[in-house]
């Protein structure tokens, strides 16, 4: 399969290569807003009924496992960054069959992500529009985000930067408010909440470890996203600074907007309570004397719900267009507008998503949970080939070359094997409950659909490079 007109690196097509439009802020404030989706302002309170304020543990150890993924998406990506990243890697490391099926797992978790975020949209919007259809807002929202990213590069950038700031802002809010409930005892009558509720209703650990446990499949689902850093590889100015910064820092951020978040709502509530009333982060404002916490809050919720949108179709974008570029989808994914967007990916990737708004819809209960928990699968799949490619990465590297990475993983291999570990426990606790066991039958069954497609019709890599490869 022809994949069209390619540059010596690979990356020119009949539009024009990608263009490095993505500056520092961008990336830093994507990658800031990749950790914190709606499932934070929302859906923390199921994880908290699971796990008690224990739930901190579970961001902590589940971020860990987070950082050290990202740590080896960094190291491929700065030593080669290219437009598709850990599909290409996959590729090059493992093997043809394991990048296309990366790749368009990929394409595939975004697409249901995408659709259950849509979908969020036209609910939240109900809450001040409720004479107005839903599937009026959904497509509005499919139609704002999917123009966003026709345009260019740049223009993504610019709604992801400020989505992201909103979304920081109001967190941020809430910490600093919620710490002057806690010691100085503001919009409490000025009398200090303390801390005991951490401990005081039932211990910090009420449901034992088992909640912990049961809670990790929720916390992982919270970090989907957060991979998309390198997706902007290709597309960075200077990925050699910007994504070994933005990654760094991934882990203090989960602990201030996550565990920080948490820390002061389990503060101020008993964690039995919470979610009996509402938003935790709605409680917390109107604790504060704001009597509009309920709309602020709807708005912040849309704005990441649109947020994520925004950066799931930009990325089923870029791993349709490398998926092209290497043959493994038709060429005209391959090709880019003048302003160096791959319009033809963007386009098929909207199309679908008018099916899965349309499917969303008609049976709305069912399909959420379902999506959720099939895109936290195909999320689990693309971190653990990251690993895996990393680790035939650095084996297939010289004592020397490994001394030259700019950016490496630590502890490796051991790190490695750590949080592949992890990933198979999560897959087995899905397994383990009933509305997230779903996802093993529908995963599985699309990852064998791709192979028996690889195969019937050789779907291989017309011009695929090996470990020694190099972008410019």
């Amino acid at each position: 399969m022809p994949v069209g007109n390619h540059s010596a690196h690979g990356q020119a097509t009949e539009g024009g290569p990608l263009k490095r439009e993505l500056g520092e802020r961008h990336i830093r404030l994507m990658a800031l807003g990749a950790c914190i989706g709606v499932g934070l302002f929302l859906g923390s309170a199921k994880a908290i009924e699971m796990a008690g304020p224990a739930i901190m543990l579970s961001y902590i150890i589940g971020g860990l496992a987070i950082l050290v993924i990202m740590r080896a998406l960094g190291e491929m990506a700065v030593h080669n960054p290219v437009a598709g990243s850990f599909s290409r890697y996959a590729q090059d490391y493992l093997g043809p069959l394991a990048g296309f099926l990366t790749g368009w797992n990929y394409w595939f978790l975004w697409l249901v992500t995408c659709v259950a975020e849509i979908t969020a949209v036209a609910i939240y919007m109900g809450i001040w529009f409720p004479d107005v259809p839903r599937w009026i807002w959904a497509l509005a929202a499919l139609g704002s985000m999917g123009a966003v990213n026709l345009v260019a590069v740049k223009a993504f950038g610019e709604f992801e930067f400020w989505f992201a700031l909103i979304k920081i802002v109001t967190i941020i809010a809430m910490v600093l408010g919620g710490i002057g409930i806690i010691a100085f005892g503001f919009g409490n009558d000025g009398v200090a909440v303390g801390i005991s509720n951490l401990w005081s209703n039932g211990g910090f650990m009420p449901n034992g470890v088992t909640g912990v446990l049961m809670s990790l499949q929720m916390v992982m689902f919270a970090y989907l996203g957060v991979e998309m850093i390198g997706l902007t590889a290709g597309e960075a100015r200077n990925p050699q600074k910007t994504i070994p910064q933005a990654i760094g820092s991934v882990f203090w951020r989960i602990l201030l907007f996550y565990v920080g978040a948490l820390f002061v709502i389990l503060s101020i509530y008993p964690w039995n309570e919470i979610g009996s009333q509402g938003s935790p982060f709605v409680m917390t404002f109107e604790r504060l004397g704001i009597k509009t916490a309920a709309g602020i809050i709807n708005f912040v919720v849309i704005t990441a719900a649109l947020s994520s949108c925004n950066g799931g179709i930009f990325s089923t974008g870029r791993m349709l267009y490398s998926l092209a570029q290497n043959g493994q989808a038709p060429a005209a994914f391959a090709r880019t507008s003048k302003n160096g967007v791959p319009r033809n990916a963007l386009l098929l990737s909207i199309g679908a998503l008018l099916l899965g708004v349309l499917a969303n819809y008609l049976v709305p209960e069912k399909v959420f949970v379902w999506v959720t928990s099939i895109a936290t699968f195909g999320a689990i799949w693309t971190w653990v080939m990251i690993l895996l490619a990393q680790l035939k990465f650095r084996a297939g590297l010289t004592t020397a070359e490994r001394k030259a990475l700019k950016y490496r993983m630590w502890l490796w291999p051991l790190s490695s094997y750590l949080a592949l570990a992890f990933l198979v426990l999560v897959v087995g606790l899905m397994a383990y409950f009933e509305d997230t066991r779903v996802a093993l039958y529908i995963g599985p069954a699309f990852l064998v659909l791709l192979t028996v497609l690889y195969y019937t019709f050789r779907l291989a890599p017309k011009d695929a490079q090996g470990v020694t490869s190099t972008a410019s």
